[in-house]
């Protein structure tokens, strides 16, 4: 094996491309270079450390026992390479080109991306915002293979690596068709749980927060669907005698938007605050630090919805 003297350490940025796509081309997308281009360097790389590295495998590579010790290492030292530099190098809105991949959950995404949007065409008109999907399933993977650069929703508490700011406070609003029998009368428990349920789930769980509250009190719902795209869920709502139980803000819009009736449900939910999450090699970047601080403003500016008391907890 060659010692460090002899090896391009620019090599060292295709392996670890290689390494946290397990796939040559899009290794080479992420890169923007050519698939060629990241052969030959792992032909080079090979060649110095005297290993495969990477085997081919259907839909992809797999690394070898080399590849997989070397992996962690290189990815920590390339990123405080990166954090190091972007540190020192000046960021201006207005003129940065950037492309800010964040990763938002889909209410996250339906509250928060419009207002911010509207606030980076003033402040920053020529950077581009990329958001993809984030759930308690993925949001660390995205962020550890750099496939964002922070994450929004309702998620777990994060690993030592990460920070974590909460942002919004929300409650859970019922919503039902107009002339649905619970839509009048005392909403009960036991009347809640007596018809069919549609829960929201992007990652395909069948339990949600209320699942959660009721099981406290003994009680179990019946599921009639679980949807992956809230565009599903008032032509589902206004055609079946399904009601569906979310955060009070979309529930809101929702009824609003469709004539929807809108209920308090009858457990008493926990109020939950979605999360913005970062890896800390991100805490000296300029331009992800400004990136914070404007979601930050944007969310002190979403009103809350009728019923919650307490202000959005924001602070950095």
């Amino acid at each position: 094996m060659a010692g460090l003297g002899s090896l391009d350490l620019n090599l060292l940025r295709v392996f670890d491309a290689v390494a946290r796509e397990r796939h040559v081309t899009r290794a080479a997308e992420r890169l923007n270079l050519s698939q060629p281009a990241v052969s030959n360097a792992l032909a080079r790389l090979r060649q110095a450390l005297g290993d495969e590295l990477f085997l081919r495998r259907p839909g992809g590579v797999e690394p070898t026992a080399l590849a997989l010790s070397l992996a962690g290492p290189v990815a920590d030292a390339l990123d405080r390479i990166g954090a190091a530099i972007s540190a020192q190098a000046p960021f201006d809105p207005a003129t940065t080109e950037r492309v800010f991949t964040l990763a938002f959950s889909e209410y996250a995404e339906a509250v928060l991306a419009p207002p911010l949007l509207a606030r980076m065409a003033q402040e920053a008109p020529r950077a581009l915002l990329a958001i993809r999907h984030a759930d308690r399933t993925n949001w660390e993977a995205l962020l550890e293979s750099d496939g964002a650069e922070l994450a929004l929703g309702v998620l777990p508490e994060p690993p030592a690596l990460y920070t974590r700011l909460r942002l919004l406070p929300e409650g859970f609003c019922t919503v039902m068709r107009p002339g649905h029998p619970l839509a009048e009368g005392e909403l009960t428990v036991e009347r809640f749980v007596s018809v069919p349920h549609l829960l929201h789930s992007p990652n395909g769980s069948r339990s949600g927060a209320i699942d959660e509250m009721l099981a406290e009190i003994g009680q179990s719902r019946r599921l009639g669907a679980v949807v992956a795209h809230l565009s599903a869920v008032p032509e589902i709502l206004l055609r079946t005698d399904m009601i569906m139980s979310l955060s009070s803000r979309l529930a809101v819009r929702l009824a609003e938007a469709h004539g929807l009736a809108l209920r308090d449900p009858p457990v008493a939910p926990r109020h939950t605050r979605l999360s913005l999450l970062f890896h800390r090699r991100f805490e000296a970047d300029p331009g992800h630090a400004w990136m914070r601080r404007l979601l930050l403003t944007v969310a002190r500016g979403v009103e809350p919805p009728a019923g919650l008391q307490d202000g959005p907890e924001l602070t950095e």
